[in-house]
């Protein structure tokens, strides 16, 4: 897909636009658990806007050469390239944080229209930062990987939103869809709202956008697609996620606690059989709203 140059330094600018330097340590010892297989590290999500870190989990994605690069052989590179990504929790001093591991050739694939689920290209047609790059090629490859986002999420919302739409609520829509492609925890509103806390930025993002956006052929058996796949994959993710990730029933209950309001505890033996624990409680908090 083509891109208007606009859209590029839109997002070569934003990805530059500075962040608190204990999120800049944070990244810099992520990638630094992998080297010569990490090329860039992005910074993103609602803490991106706080100044106050303490108490929150950052999120980063961390972009490899490719898995076997980062992980060797076994299990940790086949589970990353057959169900992408994988996800760590990490600790810097008093944060903490978790990542998620992708290849340069992975995160390009799943920002564009050819990517099989939203989850990428819903995230990264928000803000985010580039905060660490192993070099020049790196940082041009991310710009490049981050700037299909936008024109992927306004060309399948295009069809679904109401004729002549301007390009805010082609965003609110497009994140009003994408929302209910994946179980999440945020509470009713959250993808409007996304929105309404930047709309200058939407609004010009869109714009650069819009001549780049390609609808689908059927947009609307597009969206339907997502969102089988979409909860299944997220259901997937979770469980793949304690095995690679420590304390992962935790991990889970304290992001919905965190989003939805609610008081879930864990019992001991989620803790032992994580998988289980994760697939007994998951249809519970589905039928009291904790995840949509």
């Amino acid at each position: 897909m083509t891109r208007a140059p606009s859209i590029d330094r839109l997002v070569a600018a934003e990805l530059a636009l500075p962040v608190e330097p204990a999120a800049r340590a944070m990244a810099e010892a992520i990638a630094a658990q992998y080297p010569g297989a990490a090329r860039a590290v992005l910074f993103y999500g609602s803490c991106l806007r706080e100044k106050q870190l303490d108490g929150l989990m950052l999120d980063f994605y961390l972009i490899v050469s490719d898995y076997r690069a980062a992980f060797g052989r076994g299990w940790k590179s086949f589970a990353n390239r057959v169900l992408p990504p994988n996800v760590f929790p990490f600790a810097l001093d008093k944060l903490v944080a978790k990542y998620a591991v992708l290849s340069e050739a992975d995160f390009h694939r799943l920002n564009g229209p050819e990517a099989g689920d939203v989850s990428v290209w819903a995230r990264f047609a928000q803000p985010s930062r580039l905060v660490w790059a192993s070099d020049e090629a790196a940082r041009e490859k991310a710009v490049e990987a981050v700037a299909r986002a936008a024109p992927t999420l306004i060309g399948y919302a295009r069809p679904m939103a109401d004729s002549g739409a301007e390009p805010l609520d082609l965003f609110r829509r497009g994140f009003e869809l994408t929302y209910a492609s994946e179980l999440r925890a945020e509470r009713k509103g959250r993808s409007g709202s996304i929105v309404d806390d930047d709309p200058e930025r939407y609004r010009e993002f869109g714009a650069a956008a819009l001549p780049l956006a390609h609808a689908p052929a059927d947009a609307a058996a597009s969206w339907r697609r997502f969102r089988r796949r979409g909860k299944a994959l997220t259901l997937a993710r979770l469980a793949k996620a304690t095995t690679t990730y420590a304390g992962g029933v935790d991990y889970i209950v304290w992001k919905i606690n965190r989003h939805a309001g609610t008081a879930i505890e864990v019992k001991p033996w989620q803790r032992r059989f994580p998988i289980l624990g994760a697939l007994v409680m998951l249809p519970r908090l589905w039928r009291r709203g904790a995840i949509r």
